[in-house]
């Protein structure tokens, strides 16, 4: 009896002590991969200056000629993605929206702005100003004609809203396929397609809901059937070389740049046009996608950052964007040297 107590007891303090080496090792690897995004690290620089439109469509000239395009000689509403333009007649003005550029608050804004949208919309019917309200204004056959033809009468107002590639991959990720849970409509089905996939080609039978975001960026990579326009490059939902946009806008300095298009499409200043960096900064490089960008995209392989940097490269030169290693990631280097990449 004493001899089997004693083991018992050795066997209980061993148990004991591997289920704290457990625990400090789990402890130890949630901490290297948690990011407190409610304690706000301080920048050693101000932000830099606001780049000026001559400078963004001069940036946005070099991503065209990378593409080997040309802008014609007047604008033709011919685009790739028609389903992402929109033009809004009464307020003369045409907007393409690159999905994770912010695009959801401008369209409720013109929305607005044009009488689309009733006066007092249920938080339960916010989906329908991506389906319901938005669909008639969309740059399909019949609205494309039309904006020509109010094009060809008198100037139409054009401008688009871009992003730095790596927070936008971010916020793909963390909107629509991680288990985070956003306001957008997460993509449930597409999420565990990924993961089929990714596991497939690792060879693990134990598949998930979600995909991990190193699974996300191999997925990217694979450029399969799979992918829609929240993952793709952004220059494939412009409508360049056909059109060119009077009015450019890095979602970065959205907010210094906003009041420009309210002015000159003459709106209504009360309506409300919530930011893109709605949060604790205004600051981006102190946003929540920014500092999980640079903590995430630095744990990956080099070479699969390589990968997707050549996906993405003419949407990186399209505002000569800075690198998630860059002191002011995500911001566009305004006036510096050009990456040697681009």
């Amino acid at each position: 009896m004493e001899f089997q107590f004693k083991c018992g007891r050795k066997f209980f303090i061993v148990v004991s002590l591997l289920s704290v080496l457990i625990f400090v090792f789990l402890l130890q690897d949630y901490n290297k991969n948690y990011v407190d995004l409610n304690v706000i690290p301080e920048l050693d620089s101000p932000l830099p200056p606001v780049p000026s439109q001559e400078w963004i469509q001069r940036e946005m000239l070099r991503s065209m000629e990378m593409l080997d395009y040309q802008y014609p000689v007047s604008n033709n509403w011919e685009c790739l993605q028609p389903r992402h333009t929109y033009f809004f007649p009464q307020i003369r003005a045409i907007f393409t929206g690159i999905p994770k550029s912010g695009c959801s608050n401008w369209i409720e804004f013109l929305l607005r702005a044009e009488g689309g949208l009733p006066e007092k919309l249920d938080p339960t019917e916010v989906y329908k100003i991506h389906t319901t309200y938005s669909e008639p204004y969309r740059m399909f056959q019949e609205v494309k004609d039309r904006a020509n033809t109010a094009e060809q009468q008198e100037h139409v107002f054009s401008f688009a809203v871009v992003r730095n590639p790596w927070t936008r991959l971010v916020s793909g990720y963390r909107d629509k396929l991680s288990t985070e849970v956003t306001q957008g409509r997460s993509f449930g089905s597409l999420a565990r397609k990924i993961v089929r996939k990714i596991n497939k080609i690792d060879h693990i039978s134990n598949n998930t809901e979600h995909p991990t975001f190193n699974q996300y960026l191999r997925w990217i990579v694979l450029q399969d059937n799979l992918q829609n326009d929240h993952f793709t490059p952004q220059h494939l939902t412009l409508c360049i070389p056909n059109v060119k946009y009077d009015y450019i806008i890095p979602l970065e300095f959205s907010n210094f740049l906003t009041p420009t298009i309210i002015e000159t499409l003459k709106l209504n200043t009360s309506q409300s046009l919530l930011g893109p960096y709605n949060s604790q900064s205004s600051d981006p490089r102190l946003q929540s996608t920014t500092l999980l960008a640079k903590k995430w995209l630095s744990e990956q392989d080099p070479l699969l950052i390589e990968q997707l940097y050549v996906i993405f490269r003419e949407d990186f030169a399209m505002m000569n964007y800075s690198n998630f290693t860059s002191p002011d990631f995500p911001l566009p280097l305004v006036y510096e040297k050009h990456n040697p990449k681009t």
